[in-house]
Parts: structure tokens; C-alpha cells; sequence
């Protein structure tokens, strides 16, 4: 027997195991970033919910982290100008259904460092002289609703825009769905082509209006509750079949999975919260609008079973996904996120102690007021305090409707401190927004 010749087989054969698993090791991780559409941290079982069943994100949260602070802006587009540029609205938003052009996003920043990049479900950046492609966004292929190109129609036979074409579909085609195949579809070529990949699923669900979905045993059910509690239920569901994408092709435990909400559910809806009535807040800055659920897995580099309290900002989001993946950091002008990563592996990080609110959806319409059109409104927060550049102070653990506004002669030491640091962080942001032209502004802009 040649034992030199066994002994330099197995050196080889062990040496190539080594390097296929090292290279493995250092394969750059997938993002998969998914964000639901009107919905807020109460219709969610993991969140406390008896309501709304949720299985499939209960199931990543208790394997992974769940986040019980995260706060977005309180309407859909400024939340994803917010999310994909990695800075606050005062200084780039500029109107509704716009994302400015040029302004850098995430997927241009991965696409850079040679990931694949997708995105479908809804768009709503771009309108028919102004706005962003989700080309110029950095996203090499996209299946999408509310573009120039579509119409009204996003559930039942749907008006969908595939890379530059409007998908003849066949009749009782559900929108959701055809968005999460052309997902699980990329998945799966990437896959096979061993590419790292982002995918951003800004979902269609939940937005109203509220027809009854495919779990919906009754489908000429007209109860808008009802039928938006299959919905939720169906959201869950989506996001379940592209974890299972994910399982199926081998890359599950190479990618950090992502789900959040754009903002608060809709203010038609009361949901039951742990025996309360609590009723949507979309378009309000207070909590009910703005405290979104927030649900970060990754098998092997986010510890189990946790929950997090610290408060997390859109903003946030680009710089933690690029140190998530250890790719070179891209430096934001104007950039204020803070990236969770390490709070996410289960250490202290850099945690927030404040975050700062802009809101300004429709700066040029003729008149304002204090849900969708709403005046240009600025405002400052910390775990409990909230403070707006009128002066206006509120305890949003005792007082979360805002009914009430603080009293400063007879207010707690507490709540002095808290304004005065709040202050401080109004002052070091610009007092109006950046690029919105006040020429064009029309109604009374509220200060």
C-alpha cells in the first residue's frame, strides 16, 4: 500500500474541503428587506396581538430579534425616501411620489460592490417629470405597482409594470402574488449564479382598499375589518414562501432577512391590543402613526429569542444592512442613521437616545392639515418625551394620543432635562426643509 501517496490524496482532499468552506465563510451575505404597507406594530401576534395571526414572522422573530422601538415617518412616501437614502426628509424630500433624482440609494451602493439587486410590490417615487427610476435607484430588474405606467388596480388583475412593460396577466390574478414569484424567480437565478443579491420587497399588503384576499372564504365579503385581518394574515404568508425560496435554494442561512412596516394601519381600522381599542394613526406624527414592527433573522449571526427596546429610526437602516454584509461603508452626505447591527448579534452597540421627526408629505397643496396633507412639521423624541419645534412637549408613555401638552412650571425635573436636550437636537437640524421650494408652497405652512 502507497501510505505517501494516500497521505498526499488526503491532504489534497482535506485542503479543498477547507477552501470550499472558507469561501463559503466569506461568501457576502443576501439581504432580503421586506416592508409591508400601512401597518403598524399592533397587528402582529409576536408583538401581543390576539387578533391578527402571524405565524411565519412570529417564527423569525423567535429565532431571531425583535425590535420594540422602531419608528418610521407616518405616511408611504416619505418612509421610503427615509429607508432608501439612509437620511432625515428635511434634507431631501420633495414632494409626495417622488424620490429625487440622483439622490444615492442602497441598491446603488450593493449593486456597486457587485451584488444582484430587485424590487417589487409598490414604488411610488416617481411620477411622470419628476422623481426616480428603480434603474437610477440601483435595481437591475423590478416588478412594480404605482409607476407612471400602471393604473389603479394593485390586487385583484392587478396593472403591474415588469422592466418597462405592463404584464398581461391572466383574469383573477391577485398582485401580491405575481410580486412574490418574480422574487422567488430572482432568488433563485441568483442562486444558481452564485451572486450575492439584494432583494427590496416594499409590499402592495395591507394598504386599503380592502377587498377580501386569497385565504378569504367568502369572496364577495364586503366587512373592511374582516377582510384586512386575512390580509395581515396573507402578508405572513408571502413573507413564509420567500423564507421557504430561501430554504430551497440553499441560501437561507447566507441571508439576513428583514420585515417592517412603512408606517401606522389605517386610521379606518380599531384593532384589539391587549383589551384596549387602538386605532390606526397613519398620516399622524404621534406614536400610533409612526411605531412600526421591526423583525431582523439570520441563523448563526443573530442570537435567538430576542427583544429589544432601543429606539431604531429609518434612517438606520442603510448604514446597518452595508455593516451587516462587512462591505465598504458609503459615506451619506447629510447622513444621521446609526446602524443596529451589533445590537442585532446581542451587544450594547451604539444605541439612540433620540430621533428626530420631519413631516412634510405635500408641500404644494393648496391646503394643509394634520393627517395626509399636513404642515411642515419638525419634532424631536426620546423613549418617552416628544418634543415639536412649536414648543409643544408631550409624555408619550402616559399621554400617547398627545392630548395633553406639558405644562413647564409645573412639569418634573424629567421632563425639563428632556426638553432642554431635545431642544438642543431641533436646533443642530435645518428649520425648514432643504429642498422644498417655498416659493411654490401654497397653504399656510404652520410653524
Amino acid at each position: 500500500m502507497n501510505y505517501s501517496k494516500i497521505a498526499v490524496l488526503y491532504f489534497i482532499s482535506t485542503s479543498l474541503i477547507g477552501l470550499a468552506l472558507a469561501q463559503k465563510e466569506e461568501r457576502p451575505p443576501n439581504i432580503l428587506l421586506v416592508m409591508a404597507d400601512d401597518i403598524g406594530f399592533e397587528c402582529f401576534s409576536s408583538y401581543g396581538s390576539e387578533e391578527y395571526s402571524t405565524p411565519r414572522l412570529d417564527a423569525l422573530a423567535e429565532a431571531g430579534i425583535r425590535f420594540e422601538n422602531c419608528h418610521s415617518t407616518p405616511l408611504c412616501t416619505p418612509s421610503r425616501v427615509n429607508l432608501l437614502s439612509g437620511k432625515s426628509n428635511v434634507f431631501n424630500y420633495t414632494d409626495f411620489g417622488v424620490y429625487p433624482k440622483g439622490e444615492p440609494t442602497f441598491g446603488n451602493h450593493f449593486k456597486e460592490q457587485g451584488y444582484a439587486t430587485a424590487v417589487a410590490g409598490k414604488w411610488q417615487l416617481l411620477k411622470e417629470n419628476e422623481g426616480t427610476t428603480p434603474q437610477e435607484a440601483g435595481f437591475d430588474t423590478y416588478c412594480l405597482w404605482n409607476t407612471p405606467l400602471t393604473e389603479r388596480a394593485r390586487y385583484w388583475d392587478p396593472s403591474l409594470e415588469q422592466n418597462g412593460e405592463i404584464l398581461d396577466l391572466p383574469k383573477g390574478t391577485y398582485g401580491p402574488d405575481v410580486c412574490t414569484d418574480f422574487l422567488i424567480d430572482f432568488i433563485e437565478s441568483s442562486a444558481k449564479a452564485n451572486k450575492p443579491f439584494v432583494v427590496y420587497y416594499p409590499m402592495i399588503l395591507v394598504h386599503n382598499p380592502f377587498p377580501p384576499a386569497p385565504n378569504t372564504a367568502d369572496r364577495n365579503r364586503d366587512d373592511d375589518k374582516l377582510n384586512f385581518i386575512d390580509m395581515v394574515n396573507y402578508m405572513d404568508a408571502l413573507v413564509g414562501r420567500l423564507v421557504d425560496a430561501l430554504e430551497a435554494n440553499g441560501v437561507r442561512d447566507n441571508t439576513l432577512v428583514i420585515f417592517t412596516g412603512d408606517n401606522g394601519t389605517n386610521e379606518d381600522l380599531t384593532s384589539e391590543y391587549k383589551g384596549a381599542p387602538l386605532r390606526g394613526g397613519k398620516g399622524y406624527t404621534r406614536d400610533y402613526g409612526t411605531h412600526v414592527p421591526l423583525i431582523m433573522n439570520w441563523p448563526g449571526h443573530i442570537p435567538e429569542d430576542q427583544v429589544n427596546d432601543d429606539l431604531i429610526a429609518f434612517s438606520d437602516f442603510f448604514p446597518t444592512i452595508v455593516e451587516a454584509a462587512g462591505i465598504a461603508p458609503r459615506p451619506i452626505a447629510d447622513g444621521d442613521g446609526i446602524s443596529f447591527w451589533p445590537q442585532c448579534r446581542g451587544e450594547v452597540g451604539d444605541p439612540r437616545e433620540w430621533i428626530y421627526g420631519y413631516y412634510f408629505p405635500r408641500p404644494y397643496s393648496e391646503t394643509f392639515d394634520d393627517k395626509y396633507f399636513h404642515w411642515e412639521v419638525r419634532y424631536a423624541r426620546d423613549k418617552r418625551y416628544k418634543l415639536y419645534s412649536t414648543g409643544d412637549l408631550y409624555d408619550t408613555q402616559a399621554d400617547v394620543l398627545e392630548k395633553r401638552v406639558i405644562d413647564l412650571e409645573r412639569a418634573s425635573a424629567g421632563a425639563k432635562r428632556a426638553r432642554k436636550a431635545l431642544q438642543a437636537i431641533l436646533d443642530s437640524y435645518p428649520a425648514k426643509g432643504e429642498v422644498v421650494d417655498y416659493d411654490r408652497v401654497i397653504g399656510t405652512v404652520k410653524q
